[in-house]
């Protein structure tokens, strides 16, 4: 009986286990942001909202971006293991075979894509496979080779708002103007946001060869002057629903406070130049998205 119960708790940890393998396979967290941003565009898009639809629309985006992800870590998983903040992931410590791996997110990024073009509409199907293609045969191996991948991934990056408010059309799909303008908030913010991640994380990227940051010097006055320059492009770029009327006061002043907040914290990264400064900058990227997103879907 004893032993029962021992196998038993083995076969409990052991599920646990998987379940935080697979968690960290998915970059799990990670997924759940980009489907909230095309989950808030999408209600953007919507004259009434079809909340099982949206719910569709969520699991789809969450599969294909769990299966780039995956993709990611697997063609990574020999650099993942230079690296001390993925050096713990599954593939790099054994834990998930590269067979596995492959047959998990494959079967997540057809099911994905699948339930993008029929349960929304082709169109969505089809953006789902370019932000899978573009970020996993495009951006991870540039991410080597140049600083350009920055912008290389940006496109996939921002393709989230854009099927969001694609998913919420009719018939083949349509990409209105509304949905570029979502679509050009999200791509402008990515370049201070991954900057200020590759800047913390400068030294570990280094040791897997990855160029990330702006400027050939790294962590220079360069490389910050960029982020600074990007964040002042974001301002007006995120007053646009405003100035083509979709949204109100109310959500210009709160987008023109997280504005200013995120300037005034690249401004910081400029004139300091310190790993403490990007990881405010950081943070406050991750802030910054989702609340100008909530701002114009509760203005619209």
């Amino acid at each position: 009986m004893q032993t029962q119960e021992i196998n038993t708790a083995e076969k409990q940890v052991e599920s646990v286990s998987k379940i935080r393998d697979y968690a960290a396979f998915i970059k799990l967290r990670l997924a759940s942001l980009v489907v909230l941003s095309a989950a808030i565009c999408f209600v953007i898009g919507s004259h009434e909202v079809n909340w099982s639809k949206m719910l569709l629309l969520v699991l789809g985006g969450f599969l294909v971006t769990g299966a780039s992800n995956g993709f990611n870590q697997i063609i990574e998983r020999n650099l993942d293991k230079l690296m001390n903040r993925t050096l713990n992931r599954p593939l790099p410590k054994e834990r998930m075979g590269v067979n596995e791996s492959y047959i998990l997110a494959s079967i997540m990024g057809i099911a994905g894509i699948a339930i993008l073009w029929v349960f929304m509409n082709p169109l969505s199907g089809i953006l789902g496979l370019l932000a899978l293609i573009l970020y996993t045969v495009v951006y991870t191996p540039l991410k080597r080779i140049t600083p350009f991948a920055v912008f290389v991934g940006a496109i996939p990056g921002a393709i989230p708002p854009l099927l969001g408010h694609v998913a919420s059309t009719s018939g083949f799909g349509e990409i209105q103007f509304q949905a570029w303008i979502l679509f050009a908030i999200q791509f402008m913010w990515q370049f201070p946001h991954f900057w200020a991640i590759a800047w913390v994380l400068d030294d570990d990227y280094k040791k897997a060869g990855f160029r990330m940051l702006p400027s050939l010097g790294g962590r220079d006055k360069s490389s910050a002057f960029q982020v600074l320059v990007y964040t002042l492009f974001l301002l007006p770029i995120s007053l646009l629903p405003i100035a083509f009327q979709m949204s109100g006061i109310v959500s210009a002043i709160v987008i023109m406070i997280c504005g200013v907040f995120f300037t005034y914290q690249a401004y910081n990264l400029y004139k300091e130049c310190t790993v403490e400064a990007a990881r405010k900058l950081m943070f406050g990227s991750f802030i910054y998205l989702p609340v100008v997103q909530i701002a114009i879907m509760i203005g619209y």
